[in-house]
């Protein structure tokens, strides 16, 4: 809900003759496909657990939280590329906007981070099988509404 107000508002606001567009931050293609890849290799760590394949699933699942780990560090780069062109918070609409709408998904993705990493530790404790790894399909199926909450967020910022 948080984010579909913050959309609205965005989209609402948009209208408004004070509104200026804002040079988005050219990291935001690499990252994008950074967090795209972290999908991915959560879902290949998920389907390995259901193999059986527990070496094959630690490994896919420590470089689906290296990637996410990776996104962060590039969203922070983002800012800093919008901090050396001079866009700031208070800068204009649109960069308030931007700075929220990113940093409340990275605050959630570091959510996601921080509880893959509670499901690593149970993979290296070997808690985790074929039979019994809800632990890793709840962090899967949040991991991936973080990534399609990411896509839908690009679009936004990009369409202004």
């Amino acid at each position: 809900m948080l984010f579909a107000g913050l959309s609205s508002a965005y989209i609402v606001l948009r209208g408004v003759p004070t509104w200026q567009n804002i040079e988005l931050p050219s990291l935001l293609w690499p990252n994008t496909l950074i967090l795209l890849l972290s999908s991915v290799a959560i879902d290949i760590s998920r389907r390995a657990i259901r193999r059986g394949d527990s070496a094959s699933m630690k490994r896919w699942l420590t470089a689906a939280g290296a990637l996410g780990m990776a996104f962060l560090v590039g969203q922070v780069l983002a800012w800093r590329q919008l901090v050396d062109a001079g866009v700031y918070v208070p800068s204009t609409l649109q960069s308030g906007f931007f700075y929220i709408l990113t940093g409340l998904h990275g605050l959630h993705l570091f959510g996601g981070v921080v509880a893959m990493s509670f499901v690593l530790v149970k993979a290296l404790r070997n808690e985790l099988s074929p039979a019994n790894h809800e632990p890793l399909k709840l962090c899967g199926l949040y991991w991936h509404v973080m990534d399609a909450l990411w896509v839908y967020l690009f679009v936004l910022l990009s369409l202004s």
